[in-house]
């Protein structure tokens, strides 16, 4: 099982630069809102664009998609570490804690 972030460890951490966030809902949702810096990865793409938007496997990466009833985070992060990814967090509760907290997001 993939270990879990807090809100305010990834907030932390994105605005310390150092991690990469990947929003696993992708497509109109990610067009729409996504948190600060994140790249869009779903899970059907993660073999044929992982080494090239990933190529430190051991750097942090934390994973999320809409709350902790979406799966997509959690299945992306498994392949991700499949992949042999070393660093791979989620953040269970998803964009909807993140907007419910008041913190800002971006949109494409």
């Amino acid at each position: 099982m993939t270990a879990l972030i807090t809100r305010d460890e990834l907030k932390a951490a994105i605005e310390a630069g150092s991690v990469t966030v990947l929003d696993t809902l992708g497509g109109e949702h990610y067009a729409k809102q996504h948190l600060p810096g994140a790249r869009e990865l779903v899970l059907a793409d993660v073999d044929a664009r992982a080494p090239s938007l990933l190529p430190d496997r051991d750097a942090a990466i934390v994973t999320y998609c809409s709350n902790p009833g979406c799966a997509n985070s959690g299945q992306v992060a498994d392949r991700l570490t499949g992949l042999g990814y070393t660093n791979v967090r989620k953040y269970r509760e998803g964009i909807q804690d993140w907007v419910e907290a008041g913190l800002p997001t971006e949109s494409a």
